[in-house]
């Protein structure tokens, strides 16, 4: 009777009935998600640590703080979307404010807070959640487009499939070499399992790849239990005063520009896969931003870069999760990787390769397998109509081109404003289109300037 009442109440809180899923289905969508993202508990500090944060600290205050922000996620939203530290944000914290521009770090996480604070403090006047409405349909599915090809495209490199090269800028990587063998092996069991329409099949074949990379010895397994490095050296160290100075005034507009886009097109593309939307409009999107917002000012608190919601949360969609309860199991996760860190760095850790450079081969086929999956958004396209079909396009090809999912959403923007203009059509677009399309033009004059 325990076990039933205890199922009765999440079933309640988390609304499980109605969204068409259960407790294991969003336990199993949970784990997915979090072995997606682990690699970040190891990403991010190695890449705050070349900007002259202490590795260790930086790894617990990415935990605490994505941690925090998913729990806010999945109990306030009831959304299966995690918040982690934004890649990309993180590489223009370290390698564009502090290296290139020589602000001490203290300063950017003051930075990253005053963004975060912004983003609070305009909640009232539903800054973000009126931009998601006021997406046409043929941006939302744009973007959600986009957004796959971005992590396909991710998932491809850290599979060691597509490598840099000078006169093409992409080619094909050495498909004999172990990791890329490795990523080929878990790609292909994953995708028979998805085509056999087997439940959790992502997260299985991450399990598939783990073994077969443990048979291998291309995974190595390094521990189960540890103790979670001190977070002293970055806890409370952000200069809010400093990071006001007029100097870093554009710093902080560009956090929050970033933050802005990142968030709002990662919601709108994941909650489409998972068909929470409802016509066009995305429900309880305040407080779904609130999550990352605040988890944002907190992790700047601790000791992290800005954090917003985590495109492979469409990983633990694809695996089935609908509701909150996938988030909480995430946020969990990521607490307890505070004391296993060794096994989540087997799993989602990277492995080098010679000439510099690391592969992800474990978790790099699931990336690829949802960006498959989330490329059927195109089909609401009206490819007939050239004033959204060039908009689209333009939004899909630049995100993983210009590995940014605001260059791409800029790019959309602007072409349709134009495009609808020019064809005497600009009533079909909301007014925050045309505010943002100027906005965009501006950012880029001024970057070139």
């Amino acid at each position: 009777m325990e076990q039933a009442g205890t199922r009765t109440t999440l079933d309640r809180w988390f609304d499980l009935s109605a969204q068409g899923t259960s407790a294991r289905t969003e336990l199993l969508a949970g784990t997915t998600t979090f072995l997606a993202l682990a690699y970040i508990v190891f990403v991010q500090p190695a890449v705050l640590s070349a900007a002259g944060m202490d590795f260790g600290a930086v790894m617990t205050a990415t935990c605490l703080a994505s941690a925090l922000a998913t729990l806010l996620m999945g109990l306030w939203a009831n959304y299966p979307i995690a918040v982690a530290p934004a890649m990309g944000h993180n590489f223009f914290f370290a390698f564009t404010v502090v290296v290139g521009m020589g602000v001490p770090w203290q300063a950017a996480l003051g930075a990253v807070a005053v963004a975060g604070t912004i983003f609070i403090l305009t909640a009232g006047v539903g800054l973000r959640e009126r931009l998601i409405t006021a997406l046409p349909p043929f941006l939302q599915h744009a973007i959600a487009a986009g957004i796959g090809l971005l992590i396909a495209m991710i998932g491809l490199q850290w599979a060691g499939l597509v490598v840099a090269s000078p006169g093409t800028l992409v080619t094909l990587g050495d498909p004999t070499s172990p990791p890329v063998l490795l990523a080929l092996a878990g790609l292909t069991v994953t995708a028979v399992l998805f085509a056999r329409r087997v439940r959790g099949a992502i997260l299985w074949g991450i399990f598939v790849t783990t073994a077969v990379g443990l048979g291998t010895g291309l995974v190595r397994y390094q521990g189960l239990v540890s103790l979670p490095p001190s977070i002293a050296p970055t806890f409370l160290q952000l200069d809010v005063a400093g990071a006001l100075s007029p100097r870093l005034w554009p710093v902080i507009a560009i956090f929050f520009f970033l933050a802005l886009f990142d968030s709002v097109g990662t919601l709108v593309a994941v909650a489409g896969q998972a068909g929470l939307m409802r016509a066009g409009v995305l429900p309880r999107a305040r407080q779904a931003l609130l999550a990352d917002a605040v988890g944002t000012v907190a992790g700047a608190g601790l000791g992290t870069s800005t954090v917003t919601a985590y495109v492979e949360s469409a990983t633990g969609v694809a695996a089935g999760g609908r509701t909150g309860l996938a988030s909480v199991v995430t946020a969990a996760l990521l607490l307890g990787s505070l004391f296993f860190a060794p096994l989540v760095r087997m799993i989602g850790g990277g492995y080098p390769v010679p000439g510099g450079g690391t592969l992800y081969p474990v978790v790099a086929p699931a990336l690829v397998l949802v960006g498959t999956l989330m490329m059927r958004e195109v089909r609401h396209v009206e490819w007939d109509d050239p004033t959204e079909a060039v908009p689209a396009f333009l939004t899909m090809l630049v995100m993983p081109l210009a590995v940014s999912i605001t260059e791409g959403i800029a790019f959309g923007f602007v072409a349709s404003v134009v495009l609808k203009l020019v064809t005497r059509r600009g009533r079909e677009l909301h007014w925050m289109i045309y505010l943002f399309a100027a906005l965009f033009v501006l950012r880029y004059a001024l970057l070139r300037g």
